[in-house]
């Protein structure tokens, strides 16, 4: 079987632990990938440290995620790296591909963020002790930044994390999810192999979070933490790292609501598609669909049309719009959401049954607000659909959450898009489209149990540097 080794200073890491990587849609086994320990992190870490004392020029840094750009864009490795999101991540080839597509972006930005970062010149003589000074400020690297990634975004939320990094100027020792490292190792090799990036500045510690990760976490020598992931992962890191920059990305139940002078068509063949887009596993897939009552049954019906048209199976298949979640377990314990939902008094309109190993897109109504399909994060191919009366319950029932990432609403009433920016309280409201909608430049980040932070390589970049000042007298 395919061995993947761990990347540490340059040099392939065989490590005496491994584990088996299967496909989640098949069971098929796709590698063997080695699992590292806190010594494999430490000679990373040293790695890194050495970096920083050898600074590589901005120009440099901006040719490098330049030629990562022009080189993932060119057909042979896009199909390469969308083939094996496929594979690992189980979702379909076309999503996988326009996951390859947002990565080239993701290096561009960072390329642009990287040759326009600024500092600004301080008016010193605007006080009687600053006369006869001048001030500025530069921004340097925070130090050795450790990126924690999840499963969902194999490849783009690596380059969220790697990209503005080598913008900023810091090395970084990454560790791909446990699920789907074999993306993230091959990014790696090419920043690495192909790109012109030296050894010590990226390396790949593959491995559990209970050992890899708190090893990345508990190292006096990493400045940064850059993590995407689950709520009670991320805090988790943050009480455990008090002292270091923690930047978290973390997870939604994102709602959307359908006012009754909103497209409705619209946005229930929109809303099918988010919600079920990578079996629904993204922070901003749409979950909660909040729809007036006046159009409720025309909505729901059309809802439920667009669902069942979707076509689920091998992820691999160019039709596939819906395959198999990360795992069985996941499989599983959304499979008890919907039978704890209904056994509460939802009704399911479609899907809710296990075929062929895969979860039926699955459409919910007469749900309520204390439901896990609406209190949690589902992570899972589930719309819960819950009706409204007036504008004001609506914006209620959507900030009825301890997550604040992304919002939506479908309205053609330019005052209800306004007040809909200023009362949901979220880090995104998207006017006519999904909360799902993301362009991977804008400043993205949620609030409460939704994160910390904003990403988009300028705003990653930001966070990666910090202020110095310099006084000359």
């Amino acid at each position: 079987m395919n061995l993947q080794t761990a990347r540490i200073d340059g040099e392939d890491v065989a490590t005496d632990a491994s584990t088996t990587l299967r496909a989640p849609y098949d069971g098929r086994e796709l590698a063997e990938v080695a699992a590292c320990t806190a010594e494999h992190v430490d000679r990373a870490v040293q790695a890194s440290l050495a970096a920083l004392r050898d600074p590589l020029p901005t120009w440099r840094r901006a040719e490098i995620l330049d030629r990562a750009a022009e080189r993932l864009a060119e057909s042979d490795l896009a199909e390469e790296c969308a083939r094996t999101i496929a594979l690992e991540a189980a979702k379909p080839i076309n999503t996988a591909r326009t996951e390859v597509t947002r990565c080239v972006s993701t290096f561009r930005f960072a390329a642009a963020a990287c040759r326009t970062l600024t500092g600004e010149v301080l008016p010193l003589d605007a006080s009687a002790a600053g006369e006869g000074r001048l001030g500025l400020t530069i921004r340097v690297p925070v130090g050795v930044i450790g990126a924690i990634t999840p499963f969902n975004f194999p490849l783009n939320l690596v380059a969220h994390k790697l990209a503005p990094a080598i913008a900023a100027g810091c090395p970084v020792v990454l560790k791909p999810a446990q699920q789907t490292p074999l993306t993230g190792l091959r990014l790696a090799r090419l920043l690495l192999d192909e790109c012109g990036l030296p050894p010590a500045w990226l390396h790949v510690v593959p491995g559990s979070g209970s050992e890899t990760g708190a090893a990345l976490v508990d190292h006096d020598d990493v400045a940064m933490i850059t993590f995407t992931g689950s709520p009670e992962v991320g805090w988790g890191i943050r009480g455990a790292a008090p002292r270091k920059h923690v930047s978290l990305e973390l997870g939604n139940n994102a709602p959307v609501i359908i006012q009754p002078d909103g497209d409705v068509e619209a946005a229930a063949k929109k809303i099918a598609a988010a919600g079920n887009s990578h079996a629904g596993q993204s922070c901003i897939s749409v979950q909660r669909v909040l729809v007036h009552e006046d159009v409720e049954e025309a909505f729901t019906r059309q809802l439920v049309a667009a669902v069942e048209a979707l076509v689920v199976g091998d992820p691999l298949e160019e039709d596939t719009q819906v395959s198999a979640l990360i795992d069985a377990g996941a499989r599983d314990r959304v499979s008890d959401w919907v039978r704890e939902a209904t056994d509460g008094g939802a009704s399911v309109a479609t899907g809710g049954d296990v075929r062929d190993g895969i979860l039926s897109p699955t459409v919910l109504t007469d749900v309520r607000g204390d439901m896990r399909v609406c209190r949690e994060e589902v992570f899972g191919p589930v719309l819960a659909v819950q009706s409204y009366a007036s504008l004001e319950e609506a914006f209620e029932l959507a900030n009825d959450t301890r997550y604040g990432l992304h919002a939506g609403i479908y309205t053609s009433d330019l005052e209800t898009a306004r007040r809909a920016v200023q009362h949901l309280s979220f880090g995104g409201v998207i006017v006519n489209d999904v909360p799902t909608w993301r362009a991977d430049q804008m400043p993205y980040g949620g609030e409460r149990d939704s994160g910390n932070t904003r990403e988009g390589p300028f705003h990653s970049v930001l966070e990666m540097t910090t202020i110095r000042s310099a006084v000359f007298s």
